[in-house]
């Protein structure tokens, strides 16, 4: 099972270019981000498999989340129970762009965060 430890080590290594370092809240990991925000990750302790990666953008005040808890309101969507929410809770997308796995879904959710601020950057001039 992926624990929020190794979940954590993934982002300081890999993603190290956006992130500033991490820090286990109470049942989630938070990842504060060197510019715009942070990511928080949930792993579900009683539903194996069950997972939330949820940024909050700093600089539009939109929220990015990648998760697997069955809402049933988000039944129609083709990844169910799998789905994204594309800057805010009601915009509810299909996820078939990220990994089911949760290590790679994770890996997905960070390849997303750090292309959007980037794109975000270049489109600023910064």
């Amino acid at each position: 099972m992926v624990s929020l430890e190794e979940l954590a080590r993934i982002a300081e290594i890999e993603f190290s270019d956006i992130v500033d370092n991490t820090e286990k809240i109470d049942t989630k990991l938070r990842i504060i981000l060197i510019k715009d925000g942070f990511v928080d990750v949930w792993l579900s302790k009683k539903l194996k498999g069950r997972f939330g990666f949820h940024w909050e953008q700093e600089s539009t005040g939109l929220s990015y989340r990648y998760d697997n808890f069955p809402n049933t309101m988000w039944k129609r969507i083709s990844t169910y129970p799998y789905h994204f929410h594309n800057g805010s809770q009601n915009d509810v997308i299909d996820s078939s762009c990220f990994p089911k796995d949760i290590k790679e879904g994770f890996r997905g959710f960070m390849k997303y965060v750090r292309s959007k601020i980037i794109r975000e950057n270049l489109s600023s001039g910064i």
